[in-house]
């Protein structure tokens, strides 16, 4: 499963009504580290198929929902569990860091490697 690309229009139905844990990453085409952290989130996406989502959201396409759950800056990841942000980091992290924060919050210890 690869990451899936969510717009302000498709936000609801991609993540908030997901019926598995959605890590949302909120990034910008102009942010060094954003690209850094997709090819790290295409291996999480890997790891954790059929038990967590991974949804990329543009902040310059699609600046809407950024806005409404407060996204100052770029990369920030928010883990999404039935609806609601239950986590949130600002900036790059490791795949096993990301792991370990997605079985954390998510119940999900199939990948804490």
């Amino acid at each position: 499963m690869a990451t899936v690309k969510v717009t302000d229009n498709s936000f609801q139905a991609d993540v908030i009504e997901s019926s598995i844990p959605v890590l949302v990453d909120f990034w910008a085409e102009w942010c060094g580290p954003c690209k850094q952290l997709a090819r790290v989130l295409e291996a999480v996406s890997e790891e954790f198929v059929g038990q967590v989502k991974i949804a990329k959201v543009n902040v310059t396409n699609d600046p809407e929902t950024p806005g409404k759950f407060h996204v100052r800056g770029v990369p920030t990841m928010m883990i999404f569990k039935e609806g609601e942000v239950v986590a949130t980091r600002v900036g790059a992290m490791t795949q096993a860091k990301i792991a370990e924060w997605i079985s954390e919050h998510t119940g999900d210890a199939a990948a804490a490697a």
